[in-house]
């Protein structure tokens, strides 16, 4: 799949790409030398001809190369998959020992220099995405080396994601090892939890606040705790394992609260943690209404912002629920507040918040600014990759 194609960057383009940033945008290139077809390896060169990097091509993206290595004389080959996914595999192993959790992103696309590429581990499974059409034509190939290297008992491919569709990729879904029950239990933390590697959101379940789950325990001993967005109880779950008083937990997905109550049961906390089918903008409207209080108010929205045209009316979306959320905290109490979209930037996501204290009239004091888990890398030069925040507050 790779050719002789070189294309060539505009003037001035190269110095991000050379920074580290695995993309080259259509808008970037002045030429293509060569044929080739959607998906082959291609050279990129800076303007005068000179090497910068080599990856998979795709036309009919905006992203029209992602680059898989900056060395000349790197082949990509079988042996080149292997060697990436063994690094892949080697820096979980170290990063996640000692933690309590048999759940985890196993490769992070281009933060793993695997551009497109989703590997979940869930117990003794794994969930395969390819987002790009480049990494789709190798799929086979990886499949098989990540088999052997891991040998999961079954592996489930979650190829239903839209932006497959941006790539000119159809979406599907199915055994790619198996069959298997896709319905499993994984451990967290000392809690367990059912997943559903086939019908769940993203591959199943969100492992990018594994960490950000445990840090509420401080917090919660003894509290009465409202969980907002809460899909199927990951937060909730923590707070009650760590002491909370009661916990209610609230998300538009009936599908999602169901395994929310599934869960509570699983782990002893049915009569601990209630949930309920609700929009969570108006449930805080009409918490506040009823004069409600709570001791810690926990927010994980989905993604506000998809597009940097769509974030004036997620900067509107982050307030509404924080304000909200600061109205029906107790004097002292915690606010955790997250965003996993890269397009709000921690600074902004800061001063959306502070703008909402000042006008529900309530100080407060930053303990922590969080992340996603060590297992989603943060791969410097590629901003992309550092989407998740995660603020824990005291509000007074």
């Amino acid at each position: 799949m790779f050719n002789m194609t070189r294309v060539q960057l505009r003037r001035g383009e190269e110095g991000r790409i050379k920074g580290g940033h695995p993309w080259v945008y259509r808008t970037e290139i002045e030429t293509i030398y060569g044929t080739f077809e959607p998906g082959d390896i291609v050279t990129v060169e800076d303007h005068r001809g000179r090497f910068i990097g080599r990856g998979y091509i795709n036309p009919a993206s905006m992203i029209t190369v992602r680059l898989l290595t900056y060395n000349r004389d790197e082949k990509i080959d079988k042996a080149f998959w292997r060697r990436r996914l063994a690094a892949a595999w080697d820096y979980r192993q170290r990063v996640l020992q000692g933690t309590r959790t048999d759940a985890y992103r196993i490769v992070f696309g281009e933060a793993d220099f695997l551009p497109g590429l989703i590997v979940d581990k869930f117990g003794p499974y794994l969930v395969v995405q390819t987002l790009a059409l480049g990494i789709d034509r190798f799929k086979d190939t990886l499949v098989e080396i990540v088999d052997e290297l891991i040998q999961p008992a079954g592996i489930y491919e979650r190829n239903d994601a839209p932006v497959r569709e941006l790539e000119g990729l159809e979406l599907r879904s199915g055994f790619l090892k198996g069959p298997f029950d896709p319905l499993v239990i994984i451990r967290e933390n000392g809690l367990k939890f059912y997943v559903d590697l086939a019908g769940g959101q993203k591959t199943g379940y969100f492992l990018d606040q594994r960490e950000n789950r445990a840090a509420i325990q401080p917090f919660v001993k003894g509290a009465r705790v409202l969980d907002c967005f809460c899909h199927t109880g990951g937060f909730s779950l923590h707070a009650a394992h760590y002491g909370a008083r009661e916990v209610l937990g609230l998300d538009i997905s009936a599908e999602a609260i169901a395994v929310a109550r599934r869960n509570a049961v699983l782990n002893g906390y049915g009569d601990l943690c209630f949930f309920e089918v609700a929009n969570v903008f108006d449930a805080l409207r009409e918490l506040e209404r009823r004069e409600q209080r709570f001791d810690v108010v926990i927010l994980d929205p989905p993604a506000f912002v998809k597009a940097r045209r769509a974030l004036e009316g997620a900067i509107r979306g982050y307030k509404e629920i924080n304000l909200r959320a600061m109205k029906i905290l107790a004097p002292g109490g915690f606010l955790v507040t997250c965003s996993c979209s890269y397009h709000m930037p921690e600074d902004l996501f800061l001063e959306v918040i502070r703008d909402a204290a000042s006008d529900a009239h309530r100080r407060l004091r930053l303990l922590a600014r969080r992340g996603q888990a060590p297992d989603h890398p943060v791969l410097l030069g590629y901003d992309e990759s550092r989407y998740l925040k995660c603020l824990l507050l005291q509000v007074l």
